[in-house]
């Protein structure tokens, strides 16, 4: 995968030479645009012939206000579709963004909540009942050894000292 790199120099008139054709394109674009806002312009307003008398003056006013309220219709129509699909955009790039998800998600702080309070969250006010978690556990009786018995019959220590000095030498011979 051996490239070979471009010198300095071939880079400099790759580059003028895409700048140049770009100011060409532009150029020719902005002479389209012009000639485009002209026949805009002839076909939209005509020139205008004032005429001398006050009756043809008065049906020119009236004719001039009808179409100033055609193309402010049209003004209204254009700005409410524009805004409509400003929104529909805006609201595809909340999507966008929520899909990729880029945003942080907060931290969260751990909180010690007993089954009372999480029911009391979670429900409202509706939860009045208190919970007794030991309530339905099992019952076990416990049964009594008899070794236990004796150790807890024993009573002081100083009584089995004796007893236990035989032991103390058995394991000194």
């Amino acid at each position: 995968v051996s490239r070979k790199r471009l010198s300095a120099r071939r880079k400099h008139t790759l580059k003028s030479c895409m700048l140049v054709v770009a100011n060409n394109l532009l150029e020719a674009e902005s002479q389209v645009k012009a000639k485009e806002r002209e026949t805009f312009l002839a076909e939209k307003c005509p020139p205008l012939d004032v005429p001398y008398s006050r009756e043809e003056l008065v049906e020119l006013c009236k004719k001039l206000h009808q179409q100033i309220n055609i193309s402010e219709e049209e003004r209204y129509c254009t700005e409410f579709k524009l805004n409509m699909v400003l929104n529909e955009v805006r609201d595809l790039n909340i999507k966008i963004v929520d899909l990729r998800g880029k945003f942080k998600r907060p931290r969260l702080k751990k909180v010690r909540m007993s089954a009372d309070a999480m029911l009391k969250a979670l429900l409202g006010s509706k939860h009045t009942v208190n919970m007794d978690l030991r309530a339905n556990l099992k019952q076990v009786k416990k049964e009594v050894k008899e070794e236990d018995k004796q150790l807890r019959d024993v009573g002081d220590w100083r009584k089995n000292i004796e007893d236990k000095s035989d032991r103390k030498k058995m394991f000194d011979s």
